[in-house]
C-alpha cells in the first residue's frame, strides 16, 4: 500500500542545524531550506509556504545532489544516446556527492573527487578523461535543474580540461600483428578479425560496429550505411561510405553466414555486445601496448588517408564528421604537403 502524503513537513538536518520544509509535488521529492534551527520561526516559514507566499525554487544549500542527479536521470533517460554510460556516470557520482547540498559543488571538492576516482578507492582507478566526463555529467544536471527552476541560483561546477585527443595510429605490420592474433584463438577468431577489418576500413566508432545489421550493408550497391533506422542523430556523426574492395571479399563471406535481420558481428549466431576480452588478447599477443585500443583503428584509417594526400574534407565525411576541424587539428599535421606552402615561402625568403 502506497505511503499517504503527508504535504509540505519539517525535517530537521542534524549535521546542518537547521530546519529544511520537505513535500511532494507532481510525484517528485521537494526541498527548501528554512535557514534557522529555531523550531518557533522554522514553523513560521512553514506556515508561508503553506499560505504560498514563499514558493519557489529551492536555495542550492537545500537541493541534495543525490535527488538532482535522480531528476535528471528520470527526465532524460528517454533521450540519451548512452543511457548506460550516464547512468553509471550518475552512480559514481552518487557515491561521492549523495547526500551533500549543490552549494557544495566547488573547485576544490570537484579536485578531490577527480583524485578519489583517480586513486581507485571507487572500484578502479580512472583516467583524468573518464572523471572529467563524470563531473562534466554532473554539470548538465545542475544546469537542467536551474533550467526547470529547481534552484534559485546556478552553481558553476569545475571540469578539468579536456586531455590531448589519442593520435596512436597503427603501421600496416602492427595490424597484420593484430590480425594474426586474433585468427589464432578459436573463441574470438569468429567475430575479432571482421571486427578489425570493418573498423580499419570504414573508420567507424566500436558502437557503430558492434550495433551494424545487415539491411544496413548493401553488397549490391557496395554501400554501407552506419545510420541506425529511427536513431537520433547526435554529435558523433555516422557515416554512409562506399564498401572498399577489399573488405568487401570479407563482407560477402561473412553474409553466408548470417540473417538478414541480425547483427554483423556476431559469436554462435549472437550479437557481440563487446569485444573487451578478445581485443586484450589479440592485442598483447600480437605485442602491442595498451595504448592500442579498438577506437585506434578509426586513428589508423584516417592517419593512413591524410597520409596518401586524401583530402581532408573527404577524410572528414568518411569518418561522419560535418566540418573538418577535428580532422585538421588531430591528423593534419600527417598530410604529405603539410606546411609545405609555408615552407616554400620561408626558402625563397
Amino acid at each position: 500500500m502506497p505511503r499517504r502524503n503527508k504535504g509540505p513537513h519539517l525535517h530537521f538536518d542534524e549535521r546542518r542545524q537547521v530546519w529544511y520544509i520537505r513535500w511532494f509535488e507532481n510525484g517528485k521529492a521537494r526541498v527548501r531550506s528554512t535557514t534557522t534551527g529555531d523550531r518557533r520561526r522554522a514553523e513560521s516559514e512553514l506556515a508561508r509556504h503553506l499560505s504560498g507566499s514563499n514558493t519557489g525554487p529551492s536555495d542550492p544549500a537545500a537541493r541534495k545532489i543525490s535527488d538532482l542527479l535522480t531528476d535528471f536521470i528520470t527526465e532524460h533517460i528517454g533521450h540519451l544516446t548512452h543511457p548506460d554510460r550516464v547512468i553509471y556516470a550518475v552512480e559514481r557520482l552518487g557515491e561521492w556527492w549523495g547526500e551533500r547540498t549543490v552549494d557544495e559543488i566547488t573547485e576544490r571538492e570537484c579536485r578531490a573527487y577527480g583524485a578519489w576516482r583517480g586513486s581507485g578507492k571507487s572500484r578502479r582507478a580512472v583516467t583524468q578523461g573518464a572523471w572529467g566526463n563524470e563531473l562534466a555529467v554532473l554539470n548538465t544536471a545542475v544546469k537542467h535543474d536551474w533550467r526547470h527552476r529547481r534552484l534559485s541560483s546556478l552553481v558553476p561546477v569545475w571540469v578539468p580540461p579536456r586531455p590531448e585527443p589519442r593520435t596512436r595510429w597503427l603501421t600496416r605490420d602492427e595490424v597484420a600483428a593484430l590480425l594474426r592474433a586474433a585468427r589464432s584463438f578459436k573463441r574470438i577468431r569468429s567475430h575479432l578479425p571482421l571486427f578489425i577489418l570493418i573498423g580499419l576500413y570504414t573508420g567507424a566508432r566500436k558502437e557503430a560496429i558492434l550495433s551494424l545489421r545487415w539491411p544496413q550493408v548493401d553488397l549490391a550497391r557496395g554501400v554501407i550505411d552506419f545510420n541506425i533506422p529511427g536513431r537520433a542523430k547526435t554529435s558523433k556523426g555516422r557515416a554512409v561510405i562506399p564498401i572498399p574492395r577489399r573488405l568487401m571479399t570479407f563482407l560477402k563471406a561473412a553474409r553466408k553466414k548470417g540473417s538478414d535481420t541480425g547483427h554483423v558481428i556476431t559469436y554462435q549466431g549472437h550479437p557481440v555486445k563487446t569485444v573487451k576480452g578478445g581485443w586484450a588478447y589479440a592485442r598483447k599477443r600480437a605485442g602491442l601496448g595498451p595504448d592500442v585500443i579498438p577506437h585506434t583503428l578509426r586513428h589508423t584509417a584516417a592517419s593512413w588517408m591524410v597520409q596518401k594526400g586524401v583530402p581532408l574534407y573527404e577524410v572528414a565525411r568518411w569518418l561522419g564528421h560535418k566540418t573538418i576541424s577535428q580532422v585538421q587539428s588531430t591528423y593534419g599535421h600527417l598530410a604529405p604537403d603539410h606546411l609545405d606552402r609555408a615552407r616554400r615561402a620561408l626558402d625563397r625568403a
